[in-house]
Protein backbone atom coordinates (compact mmCIF):
# COMPACT_ATOMS: atom_id res chain seq x y z
CA UNK A 1 0.00 0.00 0.00
CA UNK A 2 1.35 3.41 -0.96
CA UNK A 3 2.24 5.98 1.64
CA UNK A 4 0.50 9.35 1.57
CA UNK A 5 3.13 12.04 2.19
CA UNK A 6 2.16 15.62 2.76
CA UNK A 7 2.27 17.59 -0.45
CA UNK A 8 4.40 20.73 -0.43
CA UNK A 9 2.37 23.91 -0.16
CA UNK A 10 1.54 25.39 -3.54
CA UNK A 11 3.41 28.46 -4.65
CA UNK A 12 1.60 31.67 -3.83
CA UNK A 13 -0.41 30.05 -1.08
CA UNK A 14 -1.59 33.39 0.22
CA UNK A 15 -2.96 34.24 -3.18
CA UNK A 16 -4.76 30.91 -3.20
CA UNK A 17 -6.83 31.97 -0.22
CA UNK A 18 -7.55 35.40 -1.63
CA UNK A 19 -8.25 34.56 -5.25
CA UNK A 20 -9.49 31.01 -5.14
CA UNK A 21 -12.03 31.51 -2.39
CA UNK A 22 -10.64 28.51 -0.51
CA UNK A 23 -10.48 28.29 3.24
CA UNK A 24 -7.24 27.42 5.02
CA UNK A 25 -8.84 24.21 6.30
CA UNK A 26 -9.86 23.10 2.81
CA UNK A 27 -6.41 23.86 1.44
CA UNK A 28 -4.74 21.79 4.14
CA UNK A 29 -7.12 18.91 3.56
CA UNK A 30 -6.45 18.61 -0.15
CA UNK A 31 -2.71 19.14 0.30
CA UNK A 32 -2.58 16.31 2.83
CA UNK A 33 -4.32 13.68 0.72
CA UNK A 34 -3.23 13.80 -2.92
CA UNK A 35 -5.11 11.14 -4.85
CA UNK A 36 -2.52 10.65 -7.60
CA UNK A 37 -0.36 12.80 -9.83
CA UNK A 38 -0.03 16.24 -8.26
CA UNK A 39 2.11 19.33 -8.04
CA UNK A 40 4.73 19.59 -5.34
CA UNK A 41 6.46 22.94 -5.50
CA UNK A 42 7.40 23.30 -9.18
CA UNK A 43 7.33 19.56 -9.95
CA UNK A 44 4.78 17.02 -11.07
CA UNK A 45 5.02 14.06 -8.69
CA UNK A 46 3.21 10.80 -8.19
CA UNK A 47 0.95 10.04 -5.24
CA UNK A 48 3.91 8.77 -3.20
CA UNK A 49 6.00 11.87 -3.98
CA UNK A 50 8.20 10.36 -6.71
CA UNK A 51 8.84 12.95 -9.47
CA UNK A 52 7.35 12.11 -12.84
CA UNK A 53 8.99 13.63 -15.94
CA UNK A 54 7.00 12.99 -19.11
CA UNK A 55 8.74 11.85 -22.24
CA UNK A 56 5.89 11.41 -24.64
CA UNK A 57 4.15 12.15 -27.91
CA UNK A 58 0.64 13.03 -29.07
CA UNK A 59 -1.72 10.61 -30.77
CA UNK A 60 -4.67 11.97 -32.79
CA UNK A 61 -7.19 9.50 -31.39
CA UNK A 62 -10.32 11.46 -32.26
CA UNK A 63 -9.48 11.27 -35.99
CA UNK A 64 -7.94 7.81 -35.93
CA UNK A 65 -9.87 5.77 -33.40
CA UNK A 66 -9.29 2.59 -35.41
CA UNK A 67 -5.53 3.07 -35.14
CA UNK A 68 -5.47 3.60 -31.37
CA UNK A 69 -5.37 -0.07 -30.25
CA UNK A 70 -2.07 -0.58 -32.06
CA UNK A 71 -0.71 2.98 -31.83
CA UNK A 72 -0.65 3.02 -28.01
CA UNK A 73 1.36 -0.20 -27.59
CA UNK A 74 3.67 0.87 -30.41
CA UNK A 75 4.35 4.23 -28.75
CA UNK A 76 5.13 2.44 -25.51
CA UNK A 77 7.38 -0.05 -27.30
CA UNK A 78 9.28 2.87 -28.86
CA UNK A 79 10.21 4.02 -25.35
CA UNK A 80 7.65 6.62 -24.27
CA UNK A 81 6.47 6.84 -20.67
CA UNK A 82 3.64 9.29 -21.45
CA UNK A 83 1.03 9.96 -24.11
CA UNK A 84 -1.10 12.96 -25.00
CA UNK A 85 -4.43 11.83 -26.44
CA UNK A 86 -6.51 14.05 -28.75
CA UNK A 87 -10.23 13.94 -27.92
CA UNK A 88 -13.32 15.81 -29.06
CA UNK A 89 -16.42 16.68 -27.09
CA UNK A 90 -18.45 16.56 -30.30
CA UNK A 91 -18.41 20.30 -30.94
CA UNK A 92 -16.07 20.06 -33.95
CA UNK A 93 -15.48 16.37 -34.55
CA UNK A 94 -17.13 13.10 -33.63
CA UNK A 95 -17.60 12.95 -29.87
CA UNK A 96 -15.38 10.57 -27.93
CA UNK A 97 -17.93 9.33 -25.43
CA UNK A 98 -17.37 7.78 -22.01
CA UNK A 99 -17.16 4.24 -23.38
CA UNK A 100 -14.54 5.24 -25.92
CA UNK A 101 -12.51 7.20 -23.37
CA UNK A 102 -12.69 4.30 -20.91
CA UNK A 103 -11.13 2.08 -23.58
CA UNK A 104 -8.33 4.62 -24.09
CA UNK A 105 -7.71 4.74 -20.34
CA UNK A 106 -7.54 0.96 -20.20
CA UNK A 107 -4.98 0.91 -23.02
CA UNK A 108 -2.90 3.55 -21.23
CA UNK A 109 -2.88 1.50 -18.06
CA UNK A 110 -2.13 -1.80 -19.80
CA UNK A 111 0.83 -0.18 -21.53
CA UNK A 112 2.19 1.64 -18.46
CA UNK A 113 1.68 5.11 -19.93
CA UNK A 114 0.74 8.25 -18.04
CA UNK A 115 -1.92 9.72 -20.33
CA UNK A 116 -2.89 13.35 -20.74
CA UNK A 117 -6.40 13.62 -22.21
CA UNK A 118 -6.99 16.85 -24.14
CA UNK A 119 -10.09 18.41 -25.68
CA UNK A 120 -9.14 19.63 -29.15
CA UNK A 121 -12.37 21.55 -29.78
CA UNK A 122 -10.95 24.72 -28.20
CA UNK A 123 -8.11 25.06 -30.71
CA UNK A 124 -7.75 28.70 -31.83
CA UNK A 125 -10.86 29.97 -29.99
CA UNK A 126 -11.62 33.54 -31.04
CA UNK A 127 -9.77 33.11 -34.32
CA UNK A 128 -10.69 29.75 -35.78
CA UNK A 129 -14.28 29.17 -36.81
CA UNK A 130 -16.05 26.51 -34.78
CA UNK A 131 -13.69 26.57 -31.79
CA UNK A 132 -15.38 26.42 -28.39
CA UNK A 133 -14.61 28.01 -25.05
CA UNK A 134 -12.76 26.48 -22.11
CA UNK A 135 -16.05 26.55 -20.24
CA UNK A 136 -17.56 24.22 -22.83
CA UNK A 137 -14.46 22.02 -22.74
CA UNK A 138 -14.74 21.76 -18.95
CA UNK A 139 -18.30 20.47 -19.36
CA UNK A 140 -16.99 17.68 -21.58
CA UNK A 141 -14.58 16.42 -18.95
CA UNK A 142 -17.27 16.66 -16.30
CA UNK A 143 -19.44 14.44 -18.50
CA UNK A 144 -16.63 11.84 -18.35
CA UNK A 145 -16.46 11.89 -14.57
CA UNK A 146 -17.58 8.28 -14.18
CA UNK A 147 -14.63 6.95 -16.19
CA UNK A 148 -12.06 9.49 -15.01
CA UNK A 149 -12.47 9.10 -11.25
CA UNK A 150 -10.27 6.42 -9.76
CA UNK A 151 -7.57 6.88 -12.43
CA UNK A 152 -5.83 9.91 -10.94
CA UNK A 153 -2.52 8.05 -10.66
CA UNK A 154 -1.95 8.04 -14.41
CA UNK A 155 -4.57 10.27 -16.08
CA UNK A 156 -4.23 14.06 -16.49
CA UNK A 157 -6.91 16.46 -17.74
CA UNK A 158 -5.70 18.93 -20.38
CA UNK A 159 -8.86 21.05 -20.41
CA UNK A 160 -8.43 22.59 -23.86
CA UNK A 161 -5.83 22.46 -26.61
CA UNK A 162 -4.40 25.84 -27.69
CA UNK A 163 -7.44 27.62 -26.26
CA UNK A 164 -7.01 30.93 -28.12
CA UNK A 165 -5.71 32.11 -31.43
CA UNK A 166 -3.98 35.48 -31.67
CA UNK A 167 -7.09 37.64 -31.42
CA UNK A 168 -8.40 39.80 -28.58
CA UNK A 169 -10.19 39.78 -26.23
CA UNK A 170 -9.61 36.04 -25.99
CA UNK A 171 -5.83 36.26 -25.44
CA UNK A 172 -5.93 38.61 -22.46
CA UNK A 173 -9.09 36.87 -21.26
CA UNK A 174 -7.15 33.61 -21.01
CA UNK A 175 -6.36 34.13 -17.32
CA UNK A 176 -9.94 34.52 -16.14
CA UNK A 177 -11.32 31.91 -18.54
CA UNK A 178 -8.73 29.33 -17.48
CA UNK A 179 -9.21 29.99 -13.77
CA UNK A 180 -12.97 29.63 -14.13
CA UNK A 181 -12.65 26.37 -16.08
CA UNK A 182 -10.40 24.93 -13.37
CA UNK A 183 -12.88 25.89 -10.65
CA UNK A 184 -15.70 24.31 -12.64
CA UNK A 185 -13.85 21.01 -13.02
CA UNK A 186 -12.95 20.98 -9.32
CA UNK A 187 -16.52 21.77 -8.27
CA UNK A 188 -17.59 18.61 -10.11
CA UNK A 189 -15.31 16.54 -7.87
CA UNK A 190 -12.48 15.82 -10.31
CA UNK A 191 -9.13 15.91 -8.48
CA UNK A 192 -6.80 14.94 -11.31
CA UNK A 193 -3.75 16.92 -12.25
CA UNK A 194 -5.08 19.63 -14.56
CA UNK A 195 -2.97 20.79 -17.51
CA UNK A 196 -3.67 24.21 -19.07
CA UNK A 197 -2.36 25.28 -22.47
CA UNK A 198 -1.09 28.78 -23.16
CA UNK A 199 -2.91 31.29 -25.39
CA UNK A 200 -1.63 32.41 -28.83
CA UNK A 201 -2.00 28.95 -30.35
CA UNK A 202 -0.24 27.55 -27.29
CA UNK A 203 2.94 29.54 -27.94
CA UNK A 204 2.28 32.41 -25.48
CA UNK A 205 4.27 34.89 -27.55
CA UNK A 206 2.51 37.75 -25.74
CA UNK A 207 3.55 36.28 -22.37
CA UNK A 208 0.03 36.20 -20.89
CA UNK A 209 0.39 32.75 -19.33
CA UNK A 210 3.96 33.47 -18.27
CA UNK A 211 2.88 36.63 -16.46
CA UNK A 212 -0.40 35.43 -14.91
CA UNK A 213 0.27 31.75 -14.20
CA UNK A 214 0.51 32.42 -10.46
CA UNK A 215 -3.04 33.81 -10.50
CA UNK A 216 -4.34 30.75 -12.32
CA UNK A 217 -2.47 28.40 -9.98
CA UNK A 218 -4.07 30.19 -7.05
CA UNK A 219 -7.54 29.55 -8.46
CA UNK A 220 -7.15 25.78 -8.12
CA UNK A 221 -8.37 24.62 -4.70
CA UNK A 222 -6.31 21.45 -5.16
CA UNK A 223 -3.14 23.39 -5.95
CA UNK A 224 -2.70 20.89 -8.78
CA UNK A 225 -2.35 22.78 -12.06
CA UNK A 226 0.45 22.20 -14.58
CA UNK A 227 1.15 24.85 -17.24
CA UNK A 228 1.79 23.81 -20.85
CA UNK A 229 3.57 25.77 -23.58
CA UNK A 230 3.70 24.67 -27.23
CA UNK A 231 7.00 25.39 -28.96
CA UNK A 232 6.94 25.88 -32.70
CA UNK A 233 8.26 28.79 -34.82
CA UNK A 234 8.21 31.30 -31.98
CA UNK A 235 10.93 29.21 -30.35
CA UNK A 236 13.44 29.17 -33.19
CA UNK A 237 16.18 30.72 -31.05
CA UNK A 238 17.84 29.07 -28.05
CA UNK A 239 17.67 32.35 -26.13
CA UNK A 240 13.86 32.50 -26.51
CA UNK A 241 13.51 28.96 -25.22
CA UNK A 242 15.76 29.42 -22.19
CA UNK A 243 14.21 32.80 -21.31
CA UNK A 244 10.74 31.30 -21.23
CA UNK A 245 11.79 28.33 -19.14
CA UNK A 246 13.78 30.63 -16.82
CA UNK A 247 10.66 32.73 -16.17
CA UNK A 248 8.69 29.76 -14.83
CA UNK A 249 11.66 28.48 -12.88
CA UNK A 250 12.11 31.88 -11.23
CA UNK A 251 8.46 31.87 -10.15
CA UNK A 252 8.63 28.30 -8.84
CA UNK A 253 5.76 27.29 -11.11
CA UNK A 254 5.39 23.90 -12.85
CA UNK A 255 5.73 23.77 -16.63
CA UNK A 256 5.58 21.11 -19.33
CA UNK A 257 6.36 21.44 -23.04
CA UNK A 258 3.02 20.11 -24.21
CA UNK A 259 3.83 20.17 -27.92
CA UNK A 260 6.85 20.81 -30.12
CA UNK A 261 8.09 19.79 -33.54
CA UNK A 262 11.29 19.72 -35.50
CA UNK A 263 9.96 22.10 -38.16
CA UNK A 264 6.84 24.11 -38.92
CA UNK A 265 5.33 26.52 -41.39
CA UNK A 266 5.71 29.43 -38.97
CA UNK A 267 9.44 28.83 -38.49
CA UNK A 268 12.00 26.21 -37.55
CA UNK A 269 11.91 25.49 -33.81
CA UNK A 270 15.22 24.73 -32.11
CA UNK A 271 14.28 21.20 -31.07
CA UNK A 272 17.80 20.34 -29.93
CA UNK A 273 17.70 23.12 -27.32
CA UNK A 274 14.12 22.27 -26.34
CA UNK A 275 15.05 18.65 -25.62
CA UNK A 276 18.35 19.44 -23.93
CA UNK A 277 16.90 22.12 -21.65
CA UNK A 278 13.95 19.89 -20.74
CA UNK A 279 16.30 17.08 -19.72
CA UNK A 280 18.65 19.35 -17.78
CA UNK A 281 15.78 21.05 -15.93
CA UNK A 282 13.66 17.93 -15.32
CA UNK A 283 10.77 19.26 -17.41
CA UNK A 284 8.45 16.96 -19.34
CA UNK A 285 7.98 17.17 -23.08
CA UNK A 286 5.58 15.81 -25.72
CA UNK A 287 6.37 15.83 -29.43
CA UNK A 288 3.70 16.26 -32.08
CA UNK A 289 2.81 13.66 -33.29
CA UNK A 290 2.87 9.89 -33.81
CA UNK A 291 1.28 9.74 -37.29
CA UNK A 292 -1.56 10.98 -39.48
CA UNK A 293 -0.59 14.58 -40.22
CA UNK A 294 -1.70 16.08 -43.53
CA UNK A 295 -2.34 19.37 -45.27
CA UNK A 296 1.33 19.98 -45.96
CA UNK A 297 2.72 19.15 -42.52
CA UNK A 298 3.25 15.44 -43.04
CA UNK A 299 6.83 16.02 -41.94
CA UNK A 300 5.53 16.08 -38.36
CA UNK A 301 4.75 12.35 -38.52
CA UNK A 302 7.12 10.31 -36.36
CA UNK A 303 6.22 7.12 -38.19
CA UNK A 304 4.78 6.69 -41.66
CA UNK A 305 1.20 5.40 -41.95
CA UNK A 306 1.14 4.38 -38.28
CA UNK A 307 3.81 1.77 -38.97
CA UNK A 308 6.34 1.71 -36.08
CA UNK A 309 8.89 0.03 -38.34
CA UNK A 310 8.94 3.11 -40.59
CA UNK A 311 10.28 5.91 -38.40
CA UNK A 312 10.77 9.24 -40.09
CA UNK A 313 13.70 11.59 -39.50
CA UNK A 314 11.61 13.34 -36.83
CA UNK A 315 10.73 10.01 -35.23
CA UNK A 316 14.36 8.93 -35.10
CA UNK A 317 15.36 12.26 -33.59
CA UNK A 318 12.79 12.38 -30.80
CA UNK A 319 12.92 8.71 -29.89
CA UNK A 320 16.54 7.79 -30.53
CA UNK A 321 18.47 11.08 -30.65
CA UNK A 322 20.42 13.00 -28.03
CA UNK A 323 18.13 13.80 -25.06
CA UNK A 324 15.47 11.73 -26.79
CA UNK A 325 12.67 9.65 -25.33
CA UNK A 326 14.39 6.28 -25.31
CA UNK A 327 17.41 7.54 -23.35
CA UNK A 328 15.57 9.70 -20.83
CA UNK A 329 12.10 8.19 -20.17
CA UNK A 330 11.46 6.51 -16.81
CA UNK A 331 8.26 4.55 -16.23
CA UNK A 332 5.96 5.88 -13.53
CA UNK A 333 6.43 4.04 -10.23
CA UNK A 334 2.66 3.56 -10.05
CA UNK A 335 3.06 0.79 -12.61
CA UNK A 336 5.61 -1.19 -10.61
CA UNK A 337 4.67 -4.85 -10.74
CA UNK A 338 2.44 -4.38 -13.78
CA UNK A 339 3.69 -6.38 -16.75
CA UNK A 340 2.22 -5.08 -20.00
CA UNK A 341 2.31 -7.21 -23.11
CA UNK A 342 2.22 -4.65 -25.91
CA UNK A 343 2.25 -6.29 -29.31
CA UNK A 344 2.72 -4.15 -32.36
CA UNK A 345 0.43 -5.22 -35.16
CA UNK A 346 1.73 -5.90 -38.67
CA UNK A 347 2.25 -2.98 -41.00
CA UNK A 348 -1.09 -1.16 -41.13
CA UNK A 349 -2.70 0.12 -44.22
CA UNK A 350 -2.33 3.80 -44.92
CA UNK A 351 -5.00 5.84 -43.19
CA UNK A 352 -6.34 9.22 -44.30
CA UNK A 353 -4.41 12.21 -43.06
CA UNK A 354 -6.19 14.98 -41.16
CA UNK A 355 -3.90 17.84 -40.39
CA UNK A 356 -2.11 18.77 -37.22
CA UNK A 357 -3.59 21.54 -35.11
CA UNK A 358 -2.65 24.77 -36.86
CA UNK A 359 0.16 26.86 -35.48
CA UNK A 360 -0.13 29.92 -37.70
CA UNK A 361 2.66 32.32 -38.40
CA UNK A 362 2.98 34.79 -35.57
CA UNK A 363 2.62 38.46 -36.26
CA UNK A 364 3.25 41.01 -33.47
CA UNK A 365 0.01 42.78 -34.35
CA UNK A 366 -2.16 40.56 -36.52
CA UNK A 367 -4.95 42.62 -38.01
CA UNK A 368 -8.41 41.13 -38.13
CA UNK A 369 -9.98 41.48 -41.54
CA UNK A 370 -13.69 42.19 -41.84
CA UNK A 371 -15.86 39.12 -42.16
CA UNK A 372 -16.83 38.80 -45.83
CA UNK A 373 -20.42 38.37 -46.72
CA UNK A 374 -21.71 34.90 -47.41
CA UNK A 375 -21.50 33.39 -50.85
CA UNK A 376 -24.72 33.57 -52.87
CA UNK A 377 -27.56 31.38 -51.69
CA UNK A 378 -27.56 28.13 -53.69
CA UNK A 379 -30.44 26.91 -55.71
CA UNK A 380 -32.71 24.44 -53.89
CA UNK A 381 -31.25 20.96 -53.86
CA UNK A 382 -27.63 22.09 -54.23
CA UNK A 383 -25.24 19.62 -52.64
CA UNK A 384 -23.52 22.16 -50.40
CA UNK A 385 -22.48 25.77 -49.95
CA UNK A 386 -19.22 27.21 -48.64
CA UNK A 387 -18.08 30.55 -47.25
CA UNK A 388 -14.48 31.75 -46.91
CA UNK A 389 -13.56 34.10 -44.07
CA UNK A 390 -10.23 35.83 -43.55
CA UNK A 391 -9.69 35.53 -39.81
CA UNK A 392 -6.48 37.58 -39.57
CA UNK A 393 -3.71 38.94 -41.76
CA UNK A 394 -0.16 40.25 -41.48
CA UNK A 395 2.45 41.46 -43.95
CA UNK A 396 2.97 38.65 -46.41
CA UNK A 397 0.42 36.25 -44.99
CA UNK A 398 -3.04 35.57 -43.67
CA UNK A 399 -5.25 32.91 -42.10
CA UNK A 400 -8.47 31.78 -43.71
CA UNK A 401 -11.29 29.46 -42.70
CA UNK A 402 -13.96 27.90 -44.88
CA UNK A 403 -17.37 26.81 -43.57
CA UNK A 404 -18.92 23.99 -45.62
CA UNK A 405 -22.68 23.45 -45.17
CA UNK A 406 -24.64 20.53 -46.58
CA UNK A 407 -27.77 21.30 -48.54
CA UNK A 408 -31.12 19.60 -48.20
CA UNK A 409 -29.56 16.16 -48.34
CA UNK A 410 -26.85 14.44 -46.32
CA UNK A 411 -23.36 14.26 -47.83
CA UNK A 412 -20.82 11.45 -47.78
CA UNK A 413 -18.10 13.70 -49.16
CA UNK A 414 -17.55 17.24 -50.47
CA UNK A 415 -15.09 19.30 -52.46
CA UNK A 416 -14.60 23.08 -52.62
CA UNK A 417 -12.64 25.34 -54.93
CA UNK A 418 -11.79 29.04 -54.92
CA UNK A 419 -9.25 31.48 -56.29
CA UNK A 420 -7.02 33.68 -54.13
CA UNK A 421 -5.56 37.01 -55.28
CA UNK A 422 -2.72 36.82 -57.78
CA UNK A 423 0.50 35.74 -56.10
CA UNK A 424 -1.26 34.28 -53.05
CA UNK A 425 -1.31 30.56 -52.26
CA UNK A 426 -2.02 28.09 -49.46
CA UNK A 427 1.11 27.40 -47.40
CA UNK A 428 -0.49 25.07 -44.85
CA UNK A 429 -3.95 23.69 -44.26
CA UNK A 430 -5.89 21.57 -41.83
CA UNK A 431 -9.14 19.61 -41.68
CA UNK A 432 -9.20 19.14 -45.48
CA UNK A 433 -7.14 17.62 -48.28
CA UNK A 434 -5.67 20.41 -50.40
CA UNK A 435 -4.67 20.35 -54.07
CA UNK A 436 -4.38 22.77 -56.96
CA UNK A 437 -1.55 25.16 -57.70
CA UNK A 438 -0.80 28.80 -57.08
CA UNK A 439 -3.85 30.91 -56.37
CA UNK A 440 -6.29 28.22 -57.61
CA UNK A 441 -7.17 26.11 -54.58
CA UNK A 442 -9.16 22.90 -54.26
CA UNK A 443 -9.92 21.47 -50.82
CA UNK A 444 -11.85 18.24 -50.28
CA UNK A 445 -13.05 16.65 -47.07
CA UNK A 446 -10.68 14.79 -44.76
CA UNK A 447 -11.48 11.20 -43.81
CA UNK A 448 -13.33 12.25 -40.68
CA UNK A 449 -15.49 15.21 -41.78
CA UNK A 450 -16.95 14.12 -45.11
CA UNK A 451 -20.22 12.83 -43.68
CA UNK A 452 -22.55 15.77 -43.08
CA UNK A 453 -26.22 15.62 -42.25
CA UNK A 454 -28.63 17.88 -44.10
CA UNK A 455 -27.85 21.47 -43.10
CA UNK A 456 -24.83 20.45 -41.03
CA UNK A 457 -21.64 22.53 -41.20
CA UNK A 458 -17.97 21.64 -40.90
CA UNK A 459 -14.96 23.96 -41.08
CA UNK A 460 -11.46 23.73 -42.46
CA UNK A 461 -8.68 26.30 -42.39
CA UNK A 462 -5.41 27.33 -43.93
CA UNK A 463 -2.46 29.68 -43.68
CA UNK A 464 -1.98 31.69 -46.86
CA UNK A 465 1.12 33.39 -48.17
CA UNK A 466 0.85 36.64 -50.11
CA UNK A 467 -1.89 39.26 -50.00
CA UNK A 468 -5.12 38.42 -48.18
CA UNK A 469 -8.33 38.56 -50.20
CA UNK A 470 -10.82 41.30 -49.46
CA UNK A 471 -14.55 41.24 -49.83
CA UNK A 472 -16.43 38.11 -50.81
CA UNK A 473 -14.50 35.20 -52.28
CA UNK A 474 -16.66 32.92 -54.40
CA UNK A 475 -16.31 29.32 -53.18
CA UNK A 476 -17.75 26.52 -55.30
CA UNK A 477 -18.95 23.47 -53.37
CA UNK A 478 -20.03 20.10 -54.72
Amino acid sequence: MKSTPLRAAAACGAALLALGGVTAAATAATAADPVGLHISGSRLVEQDGTPFVARGVSHAHTWYTAETPRAIPAIRAAGANALRVVLSGGDRWTRNDATDVANVIALCKANQLVCMLENHDTTGYGEQSGAVSLDTAADYFISLRSVLQGNEDFIQINIGNEPTGNNEPQVTGWTTDTANAIRKVRAAGLRHNIVVDAPNWGQDWKGVMRDTAATVAAADPEGNTLFSVHMYGVYAQASTITAYLDAFEAQGLPLVIGEFGHDHSDGDPDEATIMREAVERGIGYYGWSWSGNGGGVEYLDMVTAFDPARKTAWGRLIFDGANGIKATARTATYFSGVTPTPTVSPTPSVSPTPSVSPTPSVSPTPSVSPTPSASPTPTPGAACTARLTVASSWPGGFQGTVDVTAGARALTGWSTSFTLPAGASVAQGWSATFSGSGSAVTAANAAWNGNLGAGQTTTYGFIGSGTAPTGTVAVACR
